[in-house]
């Protein structure tokens, strides 16, 4: 019994920022239609900073505590645009675009573990201003903040950025 609890325990630890839930609807991944989809992106954001502050929960998504994944599928969710729950399941989603491309409202996808080589971490642009990007993230020690790709840490983990609207 204490190595089935042990094995379901170190499941739920690579399981990267939050448990897995079937997508079954995704609105139009990678368009442009361009009113409509900056009213949804600034919905979106807007939606996602509501959680500046929020404690790190994992699997959270919720006010009471949120992880990485949890806030971008929550603020998606909002528009209605269901994104697959774990952040290495995001990655898989949209078109990848440039770095120089990025805008508001696109997913910046990270390897934040040395040990494993996978995508873990995942953050939604909220500015790019003055050419400094700015993301939205749940972090497991300062919880929902807003960071700078600029900043040492996040800029060596930054794997790729993808655009879902």
């Amino acid at each position: 019994m204490k190595r089935l609890f042990l094995l379901g325990l170190l499941a739920l630890i690579l399981a990267s920022c939050g448990s897995s839930r079937k997508v079954t609807d995704t609105s139009v991944i990678g368009s442009n239609s361009s009113s409509v989809s900056e009213k949804k992106i600034s919905k979106i954001v807007s939606h996602a900073k509501t959680f500046v502050g929020t404690k790190y929960k994992f699997g959270g998504t919720t006010s009471r505590g949120m992880d990485c994944s949890g806030l971008v599928y929550v603020s998606f969710q909002q528009e209605n645009i269901l994104l697959p729950r774990i952040s290495r399941d995001m990655a898989k989603e949209g078109v990848p675009i440039s770095l120089r491309q990025a805008e508001e409202g696109d997913l910046l996808f990270f390897q934040t573990s040395k040990n494993r080589k996978v995508i873990n971490h995942v953050g939604l642009v909220v500015d790019t201003g003055g050419g400094v990007l700015k993301f939205i993230h749940s972090t497991t020690r300062r919880g929902v903040i807003i960071s700078s790709l600029e900043e040492r840490y996040w800029n060596e983990a930054f794997v790729e950025v993808r655009r879902i609207i």
